[in-house]
């Protein structure tokens, strides 16, 4: 499979502070390769570097030192800077920042106007887009009555009528409710298993984490940890050296085997967990 963002001993640190003797590194030497077409959640607390590398992956922010490759292409090449965005796609967290129109079709129209697409062109795009997020319905409101979520597939439809091959969404669900969290995620899932779209989430939610194929867990700068959720939680007490907890169906099988008793602690979805625990008691009987 082809990789389409890479990033070698990538580096990055903010100016310094005019009372700071240097400025501290956000990024301390990641090696990734994101693969065309998977789903990839990266996972850690607040001020890790997880956003910071965010930004790398369409050039918004450029290395201190390394490098990152967009399909290929250096992002610090300013020639190719369209390029890399049109191949890679941002979501913030606050869809108020990313949404600029009065009504809904032509907020997601702005983007594909801005790089010229013909007229006709991006008519097909807007109601692709807004069909892909579930929101044609809401074309012509106005996106300030929308609820906090239906805002944020708005935000995502106008990234897709980029038609970029890969989406890199900033910790989007962090200001929904329960609810718009789980109709935002259902949309990532869904453009990514029946569109084929890369998709690299980033989030502190455990739960969100766990719906990928792939996760990516950092600390202070560094990747610690990477592989599939099921790998990646399993390694409990590695994950609480660095203050992550790990969901709540893998913390209570780790309990049960620091008892004795013998359970999976790769049963990660809860009906998996729940047949885990069945297979125990029946075991007992």
């Amino acid at each position: 499979m082809a990789t389409i963002i890479k990033t070698e001993a990538l580096h990055f640190s903010y100016p310094a502070a005019e009372d700071t003797a240097a400025p501290a590194a956000v990024l301390d030497g990641v090696d990734l390769e994101i693969e065309e077409g998977s789903f990839v959640a990266v996972l850690g607390h607040n001020g890790c570097g997880k956003s910071t590398l965010a930004k790398h992956m369409n050039a918004i922010l450029l290395p201190s030192g390394g490098t990152v490759y967009v399909d290929g292409i250096d992002t610090g090449d300013e020639d190719r800077l369209l390029d890399i965005r049109r191949a890679v796609g941002m979501v913030f967290q606050n869809p108020d920042n990313q949404i600029v129109a009065n009504v809904v079709e032509e907020d997601v129209a702005f983007a594909p106007e801005n790089l010229g697409v013909p007229p006709a062109e991006i008519r097909q795009r807007v109601d692709d887009a807004l069909k892909a997020v579930n929101m044609y319905a809401y074309r012509e409101h106005a996106p300030h009555l929308l609820s906090g979520g239906q805002k944020q597939r708005v935000a995502i439809a106008g990234v897709i009528a980029m038609q970029p091959r890969c989406i890199v969404l900033d910790e989007p669900t962090a200001m929904l409710d329960p609810i718009g969290r789980r109709d935002v995620l259902n949309t990532i899932k869904t453009l990514n298993r029946e569109r084929g779209v890369t998709v690299v989430l980033i989030t502190h939610h455990m739960d969100e984490a766990a719906q990928a194929d792939r996760l990516i867990v950092m600390a202070k700068g560094k990747v610690v940890a990477d592989g599939a959720p099921k790998t990646v939680f399993s390694q409990v007490e590695e994950l609480r050296k660095v203050g992550l907890t790990v969901p709540q169906t893998t913390a209570l099988l780790w309990e049960l085997r620091q008892e004795g008793c013998d359970v999976p602690l790769d049963a990660l979805s809860d009906e998996e967990c729940a047949q885990a625990l069945y297979q125990l008691l029946k075991q007992r009987q």
